[in-house]
């Protein structure tokens, strides 16, 4: 399980580390996606053994392996999330580019209603609406993100609580016991003393009757 777990551990450094390539590599953008998603399937995969692993260790160390192997998980989502914005963000681009060529090669025609400073205008009023629309867009989608990451880090914080709360409570039932078994040996001490006092006086009783 050690083995399984450092080397998901080292596959999640190596992917955030293509990030980085992705944002300097424009050209093999999508070949560097594809690589990134690759590895969270993997990631994901080992998560899923682990979860599995974590059932046969013991019960003493099977909450610490339990909470590695659900931070794993959360990295596996935040590093899905990141791939999914850098993939909006290259579509956004795209799309953009091919608006621009459009709007470039389009032959605009002499109207008598309309004067250059007022088409001038129109184009500039669509950039600005266009850019607005991105931002607008980009917004919506790190909130989505963040609101995401939220609730994965309160997914994680629930289960951490209710294993902190199942070792309470199995420690409380122990000691629970402790204290019963004291006061059973303590009740044991008093009748054995009884007995031998009891013993003692019949054959006291005895050896007088006798004698």
């Amino acid at each position: 399980m050690e083995t399984l777990y450092h080397q998901t551990n080292a596959l999640i450094q190596q992917t955030q580390s293509k990030f980085k390539e992705l944002e300097c590599n424009r050209v093999n953008s999508i070949d560097i996606e594809h690589s990134i998603q690759d590895d969270i399937n993997t990631i994901n995969k080992n998560c899923e053994t682990l979860d599995i692993l974590v059932m046969k260790v013991t019960v003493g160390q099977r909450p610490h392996a339990k909470m590695r192997c659900d931070q794993l998980k959360y990295d596996s989502k935040h590093l899905q999330a990141a791939l999914a914005a850098a993939q909006q963000k290259r579509h956004r681009k795209e799309l953009a580019a091919t608006q621009r060529e459009e709007l470039l090669s389009t032959r605009f025609r002499a109207n008598p209603e309309s004067t250059l400073i007022d088409l001038d205008y129109a184009v500039q009023h669509h950039g600005a609406m266009d850019r607005a629309h991105r931002g607008v867009d980009e917004m919506l989608y790190t909130g989505a993100n963040a609101l995401e990451s939220l609730r994965s880090q309160r997914n994680v914080l629930k289960g951490a609580h209710k294993r902190i709360m199942d070792m309470a409570s199995t420690l409380g039932l122990s000691t629970h016991v402790m204290k019963l078994i004291e006061r059973r040996a303590g009740q044991d001490k008093f009748i054995l003393i009884g007995g031998i006092v009891l013993t003692l006086l019949i054959v006291v009783i005895v050896l007088m009757y006798f004698v």
